[in-house]
């Protein structure tokens, strides 16, 4: 009976929904992990605390999720703290102050970014802003800027902290790195288990949003990942990995049927949940594509 652990935030394509079928792919024993794009992290807490491996790195594009991550693990008293004080506050409020108070936070952090911090502070309002943002969004915009508006929440859970202490407990021998995905080639071996979620494929022009982060990741970055994928498989590590499927809107976009065509690719079924008309919202098929 597996353990399950929440994410601590909410996160774009993130990946608890589609846990079992990915599960199904983990190999018997997993002694060293890799994740090059974290995100919200189901697979990885769901690995930690199932598998305890002994060598685990974790990276991202996104600089302030990564220090979100690092603080969690290094910090966590400090964060759940300010969280604690914010929530307090902000439950306290009308809708206009709370109004207010969101945009002043979202201020706060966007002045903490342009300053490079990395502090206990920047992951608090990081997770504040992402529980009570806009459907959970983190979005920038060509400045590197949050710009995403405040959500309809009256009293959002925006302190978790058991599950926060949680979370600071399995990430404790974690090494937390921010960079390209291929800096972790280095890691990665015969020995190592890699779960690879980038940025998906969008199906049309209108499903992406701008953007996670200030790099844009087009079909030649999709391609330039297929061959970073096919390099770390020839060092026999095991890899599991996760786009969209182009065949929801095209049947004929044989894309990653190309592009993966050396490696198993099985069709699960998924939700859609961001998507401004409720009407886009509903069961898509994802790819799994996996090398054993």
């Amino acid at each position: 009976m597996y353990k399950t652990v929440k994410p601590f935030i909410k996160w774009v394509g993130g990946k608890s929904q589609l846990l079992d079928e990915i599960r199904s792919k983990y190999p018997s024993e997993i002694d060293k992990y890799c994740e090059p794009f974290v995100g919200g992290g189901a697979v990885l807490f769901d690995v930690l605390a199932n598998f305890n491996p002994k060598k685990v790195l974790i990276n991202d594009i996104n600089p302030e999720l990564i220090n979100t991550y690092i603080q969690i693990r290094d910090n966590a008293e400090t964060v759940i703290s300010l969280l604690y004080e914010m929530q307090k506050a902000f439950w306290e409020m009308d809708e206009q102050k709370q109004k207010e108070y969101y945009y002043g936070v979202r201020q706060k952090f966007n002045s903490l970014i342009s300053l490079s911090a990395q502090t206990a502070e920047k992951a608090a309002l990081f997770i504040f802003l992402n529980k009570t943002c806009f459907n959970g969004l983190y979005r920038v915009n060509a400045n590197g800027q949050n710009n995403v508006p405040m959500g309809s929440y009256k009293k959002p859970t925006i302190c978790d902290d058991e599950n926060l202490r949680l979370v600071s407990h399995l990430l404790e021998n974690v090494s937390i790195q921010c960079g390209d995905y291929s800096t972790c080639k280095d890691f990665i071996d015969n020995k190592t288990f890699v779960y690879i979620d980038p940025p998906y494929r969008p199906l049309s022009v209108t499903s992406s949003f701008t953007s996670y982060s200030k790099n844009d990741f087009g079909d030649d970055q999709q391609i330039m990942l297929g061959n970073f994928i096919k390099e770390i498989s020839q060092k026999g590590a095991k890899i599991v990995a996760s786009n969209s499927d182009p065949k929801n809107t095209n049947e004929n976009d044989n894309f990653f049927d190309d592009l993966y065509s050396i490696f198993n690719i099985e069709r699960v079924s998924a939700s859609r949940m961001i998507n401004s008309n409720a009407k886009g919202r509903g069961a898509i098929k994802e790819l799994l594509i996996f090398n054993y």
